[in-house]
This record gives C-alpha cells, sequence and structure tokens, in this order.
C-alpha cells in the first residue's frame, strides 16, 4: 500500500512539476520599467509577481528598477519595456516629443507630493514664498512644481519677486544643510527621512499638493500607443492590469508582508518599506483613471506651456473596463 502511495504521490508530483513547466512556456514575457528604485511604491507590482497573480494570468513579467539616470519615457521608447510607471506629466511632455505614452491605467489616484519648510524658518504660508529659495526633484518630477508656482503668479529665475529653484537631490539634505528654504518630499519617504534626520512633525510647515488642489496625477502605467493596436498585447495588458490591482489590493491588507516582498527584491530598510506601505495605502485607488483630476492636470500643463496643446488620445479606458469589472 505504500509502495501504491508513494507512486501516486510520484506521479501526482510530476504532473504538477510537468504543468508548471508547460504553464512557464506557455506563459508571455512582458517587462515592467519602474519609476525609481524598488520599494514600496511599487509594492502591488513586486507582491503580484511574488504570489503569482502574473503566473496565473498567463503572464511571465520581468520587473525593472528605475534610478536617478533612468527615464522610463526613454526605456520603453527603445524598446528595453513593454510598459512603464510614469507620472503624467513626464509622460504627456515625452508624448508631446514623439513618444506615443498612452495611460492604461491609473493606480495613485492621490498625489503624494509635499513641500516641507522648518517652522522656524521664513516660510509659513504660500505669500512667503517669494525672494526665497525651494528645492525641487527634476526628470519629469518638476512639473507639478511649476505648475503650482504659475497658478501663484511667481515666476522661477530667481530674485525679490518670484522663487530659486534648487534641482533638489532625492534625499532630505538640502533641509538639513539648509541650502534651501523648503523641500520636495513624497508623503511616503522624504517626509519619514526628514523625521528619522531630526525634524519633528510639529516642526514642519507642510504644503500638501492634493490638499492645496495642486496634485497632478502620479504614478500610472502607460504603454505605446502602437502596441496596443495589436490585440494580443491587449489581452495582456488586460491581464497584466488585472493582476497588478490583485496585487496592491494584497499589498494594502497586508502592507508588513508587502514590506518583506519588496526587501527580498532589492528594498532597503524593512523599517522604511513598512512604514512606506502603510503611507502608500493612502493614494491607491481603484486602477481607473480619474477624469476630473486628467483635466486638472493637462490644464496645469499647458497654463505652464510645459505641453503646448491638450493631447489626443493620451489614455485608454479599454483595459481597466476589461481588466476591472
Amino acid at each position: 500500500m505504500k509502495k501504491i502511495m508513494k507512486a501516486l504521490m510520484a506521479g501526482a508530483i510530476g504532473t504538477t512539476v510537468a504543468l508548471s513547466a508547460a504553464q512557464a512556456m506557455a506563459a508571455d514575457k512582458l517587462t515592467l520599467q519602474l519609476k525609481w528604485v524598488a520599494q514600496g511604491q511599487f509594492g502591488g507590482y513586486f507582491v503580484a509577481k511574488d504570489k503569482g497573480f502574473y503566473e496565473e494570468e498567463g503572464l511571465d513579467v520581468t520587473i525593472k528598477p528605475g534610478g536617478p539616470d533612468i527615464a522610463p519615457e526613454q526605456v520603453i521608447a527603445g524598446g528595453g519595456a513593454d510598459v512603464i510607471v510614469d507620472w503624467m506629466g513626464g509622460a504627456l511632455v515625452a508624448r508631446e516629443k514623439g513618444v506615443p505614452l498612452v495611460n492604461i491605467a491609473q493606480p495613485f489616484q492621490k498625489s503624494g507630493l509635499e513641500l516641507i519648510c522648518p517652522k522656524d524658518g521664513p516660510v509659513k504660508t504660500e505669500a512667503d514664498f517669494k525672494g526665497k529659495t525651494l528645492g525641487v526633484w527634476f526628470f519629469g518630477n518638476e512639473y507639478p512644481f511649476f505648475a503650482w508656482m504659475n497658478k501663484l503668479g511667481l515666476k522661477t529665475e530667481g530674485g525679490g519677486d518670484g522663487v530659486t529653484v534648487l534641482k533638489q537631490s532625492f534625499d532630505v539634505q538640502p533641509l538639513v544643510q539648509k541650502q534651501a528654504n523648503c523641500i520636495s518630499v513624497m508623503t511616503y519617504n522624504e517626509y519619514w527621512q526628514a523625521i528619522d534626520a531630526g525634524f519633528k512633525a510639529e516642526d514642519l510647515v507642510v504644503f500638501n499638493y492634493t490638499a492645496l488642489g495642486n496634485d497632478l496625477l502620479e504614478d500610472g502605467l502607460y504603454v505605446l500607443d502602437t502596441k496596443l493596436k495589436d490585440e494580443k498585447f491587449k489581452e495582456n495588458m488586460v491581464k497584466f492590469v488585472r493582476a497588478s490591482m490583485k496585487g496592491w489590493k494584497y499589498a494594502i491588507d497586508n502592507p508588513d508582508e508587502a514590506a518583506e516582498i519588496v526587501m527580498d527584491n532589492g528594498g532597503q530598510d524593512e523599517n522604511h518599506q513598512k512604514r512606506m506601505m502603510g503611507e502608500v495605502a493612502k493614494l491607491i485607488g481603484d486602477g481607473k483613471l480619474d477624469m476630473a483630476t486628467y483635466e486638472r492636470t493637462v490644464k496645469a500643463l499647458t497654463d505652464q506651456k510645459i505641453i503646448s496643446k491638450a493631447p489626443e488620445g493620451a489614455y485608454t479606458a479599454d483595459i481597466t473596463s476589461a481588466a476591472l469589472k
């Protein structure tokens, strides 16, 4: 009887292995290019891969981390990715320059962008910005800031009637070293770096872009519109978005585990990643593009002449409509 059971078990295991191998061979390969390094900001994608959600959809997904010298728009234009995570400002600028990016899903419903200033410094309100130095990231992250300054009627070339823009590093050192009166932070990342550096929450003046109505769309999923003409590619994008949003839901429900998965994929500082996952969870929506926020984003970019006109065909609801029923 034991020999029979062992034989049956061996056969079952062999069948499972063979089936898994067949599924792996049949899986369609996709490459996702992240906007930044491996961290909780992208937890949903790492979870979807780790938990087999992509595999369940018949996809073999490679996740490529980003960095300060990696522009997702250039990567996808050069054929190095099938889908990218990008902020809409950067995507629309790239589209106007000839990279036909299309938003297929919008996991981040809210902006995580803020400007923080020491409360004992000269900036207490927006009216205090004149003549001050404000730290800003570039590489496509500067567009919301410039749109905000334009809305306030402030020039960004320095002088007493405008602001001086400090091209900020991706950390809080400009504030620590008093190189700027205020710096840019994300609610889920650099804000907590400032806290860890010794700043107390009650000692900071915080300008939250969403609270001020200056939020432009951040982490969305983009592909080339030429690829969407391929029905097989569209089908795979439906599967990819469905699995990704399943990953995001799991990450939100299990932030500590999600942080551990991020760490396994190259994340740094587990406590920071756990805290990041908790903050990112507050920004995630249902994955569908909110048209009011889209139109506000486009208007802000055109008012500042960051793009010359409102784009046509820069988004599609077809993917999320099929994926997120």
